[in-house]
């Protein structure tokens, strides 16, 4: 049955009704229940007193069609997975006085909490979607009525905006009580909030403190729950108690990697990983963030199953470097340092129905099944990580008009150089008017980002951020034009194809690729990064290969490919990638 589109038991419905016989109005009610089951404030005014009375008097069985709760990045926690959670929690003798649900939801973590910890004095939950308060309350009357002899401890349930919640109030009233944080905040990123338009966001602040640029691109993007989960660790990382959210794995990675800087009073800090298939049915990678709070700060964080307890791995930070598998990394510890070449990313244009083309004959097409005819200077071949399968390309199925040779550059000299380019551009102007990136804001037409010097090396050793595939590619000019990559690709431009193929037998060594696997989290929406892959020292890789596995591997490429490179430029390569206050060392 459903009441305000919440559902009610038929045991909370009877009661109601015989409740409302014996009361005539909503502060006597709210004493009543107040009384009866610790809830405060019931009802929060006459009018809910009175909907609630009408309606339990000519509830139906009929069942209301669950609204779209995407805005919210609702992903209710069913109950069987809340009680394990909470028993779990009892079984390591956590005992807290003071439980807080930030966002609560139909109240199944609350309902786990009074089942499983029988020293609770005050629970607090919060929640922004009205039909949840109700449904979280009757919920609270239906464990009651059918444990009566239950603990009863005060409960308040909030109704508002959770960014909106005064949680320093909590703080400042119950500073030396055993606290425990519990729930399953929203798993959604604010830039998704952002495109539904929604209210229940933040407000708006670069709380990462990115460069402009960083902030812009992507980095400033950040999950809400991960912002939910900072904002109650500054307020009660002081407080004795512990921290129990579900949240997605990259807000797990994201804290502990922070922790470095931030030094959040939080310690014996676990994950457990779940089966969110099984619990949401939804393919997101997600687990219990556990800590707890007043602590020593921790950086490091064990991985284990929730549902066998057995420990996977651990991660954090070692020495000042961030791993994913700490156990993993001291076998390979030392490739991790500074690669001599920068890593890159490829083009950024957020206009693929213009920008990228496939040849037919003398023509192009585009995303639009346009047929058009272009001058040839400004299409180059171009690469997708999808692409990047191979260990050496050198054709392309798609193409990409490159509209400049440096960020910021004027682009008018396409109208006088190349017409049928400048007019092609020009008449589907609208879909480059509709790039919502701030970056293009005040910027020439047609631009482009990721685009310089290093765009327009003829070789290129590249690599999908995307993909988990620990694989590197040798990218070779097409058509006496260097290829170009998008921005889901990192590489390294060289002029020299035998500096190129020497990084990419470095690159593609299993022992390099031991030592990517112990630095990247493989359910990262990006597996690589820049970061990442400016660890890659070379210079320390050659060190763990040997002159003849170097041979084996040109030949190899010679033969597959049709190349014919030697080791006439080893000697000046190693000089390239040896540090400057290093170069008297020589290798092999």
């Amino acid at each position: 049955m459903k009441i305000f589109e919440a559902n009610i038991s038929l045991q909370v419905c009877e009661f109601l009704k015989d409740f409302f016989n014996n009361t005539s109005s909503f502060e006597i009610a709210n004493q009543k229940i107040l009384d009866f089951f610790g809830i405060n404030d019931f009802f929060e005014n006459d009018n809910d007193f009175k909907e609630l009375k009408k309606s339990v008097s000519i509830v139906s069985i009929n069942s209301v069609a669950e609204p779209d709760r995407a805005e919210y990045g609702d992903f209710q926690t069913n109950k069987d997975l809340a009680n394990k959670l909470a028993k779990s929690l009892s079984k390591n003798n956590i005992l807290p006085e003071i439980i807080i649900e930030p966002t609560c939801g139909k109240g199944n973590f609350i309902i786990a909490s009074l089942s499983n910890f029988k020293t609770v004095k005050k629970v607090f939950g919060i929640e922004i979607y009205k039909p949840y308060i109700w449904e979280t309350k009757f919920s609270i009357l239906d464990y009651f009525l059918s444990n009566p002899n239950d603990n009863k401890p005060e409960i308040t349930i909030k109704h508002c905006n959770i960014f909106d919640f005064d949680f320093k109030n909590i703080s400042k009233q119950y500073p030396n009580e055993k606290l425990l944080i519990i729930g399953n905040p929203p798993w959604v990123t604010n830039s998704k909030l952002g495109s539904l338009n929604s209210t229940n966001l933040p407000k708006k602040s670069n709380f990462k403190n990115q460069n402009g640029l960083d902030a812009m691109t992507g980095k400033g993007n950040f999950d809400i729950a991960e912002y939910i989960t900072l904002m109650l660790l500054d307020v009660f990382q002081t407080h004795n108690g512990h921290l129990a959210l579900l949240v997605k794995n990259s807000v797990i990675k994201n804290i502990i990697f922070d922790q470095k800087d931030a030094k959040y009073k939080i310690g014996k800090i676990e994950k457990y990983c779940i089966d969110s298939k099984k619990e949401f049915n939804v393919s997101v990678e997600a687990s219990l963030f556990y800590c707890q709070l007043n602590s020593t700060p921790s950086f490091q964080c064990n991985e284990l199953d929730f549902y066998s307890l057995e420990k996977k791995s651990s991660f954090g930070w070692l020495n000042a470097k961030f791993v994913s598998n700490l156990a993993n990394y001291n076998e390979t510890k030392e490739i991790d340092g500074q690669c001599p070449f920068e890593w890159r990313q490829g083009i950024k244009h957020d206009c693929s129905n213009v920008m990228e083309l496939e040849r037919e004959n003398e023509c192009f097409i585009n995303k639009l099944s346009q047929k058009i005819k272009l001058e040839e200077d400004l299409i180059y071949g171009f690469l997708k990580s999808s692409d990047l399968k191979n260990t050496v390309i050198q054709n392309t199925r798609k193409q990409v008009i490159i509209t400049q040779t440096k960020v910021g550059q004027d682009t008018s000299y396409i109208q006088h150089l190349y017409p049928k380019t400048y007019n092609y551009l020009k008449s589907n102007i609208t879909y480059f008017q509709a790039r919502k990136s701030s970056i293009y804001k005040g910027k020439p037409h047609f631009s482009i980002f990721g685009i310089g010097d290093y765009s327009f090396k003829s070789y290129k050793v590249a690599i999908s951020g995307l993909y988990k595939t620990y694989h590197f590619t040798l990218v070779l000019p097409q058509d006496n034009k260097p290829i170009m990559l998008d921005d889901t690709c990192y590489f390294i431009g060289f002029d020299k194809i035998e500096f190129a193929v020497y990084t990419l037998i470095l690159l593609n060594h299993s022992k390099t690729e031991e030592f990517l696997k112990s630095i990247t989290f493989s359910d990262a929406k990006r597996v690589f990064t820049k970061d990442i892959l400016m660890r890659l020292d070379l210079l320390n890789i050659t060190k763990t290969i040997s002159q003849k596995e170097i041979e084996e591997q040109i030949n190899f490429l010679n033969n597959k490919y049709d190349l014919s490179i030697n080791l006439s430029h080893w000697n000046s390569f190693i000089n390239t990638i040896t540090p400057q206050k290093a170069k008297q060392l020589t290798i092999f």
